[in-house]
């Protein structure tokens, strides 16, 4: 797990879970690699971790992971970071996160939405803006009244990764259980969505990666035209020199 996705569960546990009772809570992935949620999670959580591979963090091992193996409505938080991009399926894991969580539990998604192709055994998928509300879509489809809390791409920090974040609960119609929102008190993000508004929240319609990349290019051009400018400078002060 890359530093900022850690700090960005932390952010999701102060707003919406510190507040609450004692709550159950399943980790979809949750083998410890550089990190874990775990560390940041609050006192009031009892932590369920589970993986389709044994090892640290991992309390339950999946035999299908495509099944929890958890009660219906039984599940007050799921969260799942860095990990839905290596589900070959994860629309199918979004179902079964869905039938676990009782009427007004949340769903915290933490998912790249650029980065480097990296096998966890696979790398099949990268989120955009609207991957929330295409899940919802979903959902209802196939039977669930869920929604979308907020959603929104945070900026890159000490690395390359540009995280999207997504909190959906089960049953839209409980919304007003959870009226904080973590976009209340973020200063650097991009297109936000916010339950309640239909305008975008500081929209952008390009990655930072190609952002920068522009950005690096104007630069080039303008060190060029001063390099060029330098160069004829010092040209003109050499024929000045020989004329004398």
């Amino acid at each position: 797990m890359h530093p900022s996705a850690m700090e960005n569960g932390k952010i999701f546990f102060d707003t919406y879970v510190s507040r609450l009772g004692p709550v159950k809570l399943v980790e979809i992935g949750s083998q410890n690699v550089n990190g874990s949620l775990r560390e940041v999670a609050p006192s009031n959580v009892e932590y369920i971790g589970v993986d389709f591979v044994e090892g640290q963090d991992v309390d339950v091992i999946l035999s299908d992971p495509y099944v929890l193996p958890f009660e219906t409505s039984s599940v007050d938080l799921v969260v799942s970071s860095s990990c839905f991009e290596h589900s070959e399926m994860f629309w199918l894991v979004f179902n079964e996160v869905m039938r676990t969580l009782k009427p007004a539990g949340l769903f915290f998604l933490n998912v790249p939405s650029n980065g480097p192709f990296h096998r966890y055994p696979v790398d099949c998928w990268r989120f955009y803006p609207d991957s929330a509300n295409a899940l919802v879509t979903w959902a209802k489809r196939t039977g669930t009244n869920a929604g979308v809390l907020e959603s929104f791409t945070t900026p890159q920090k000490e690395d390359y990764w540009n995280d999207y974040l997504a909190v959906f609960i089960k049953n839209i119609e409980c919304a007003a259980d959870h009226p904080a929102r973590m976009l209340d008190h973020l200063e650097k993000f991009t297109n936000g969505i916010c339950y309640g508004r239909s305008d975008i929240l500081n929209p952008d319609n390009m990655p930072q990666d190609i952002n920068e990349k522009y950005r690096l290019m104007q630069e080039v051009e303008r060190l060029t035209q001063e390099l060029d400018e330098l160069k004829r400078t010092l040209e003109s002060s050499k024929n000045d020199r020989s004329e004398r």
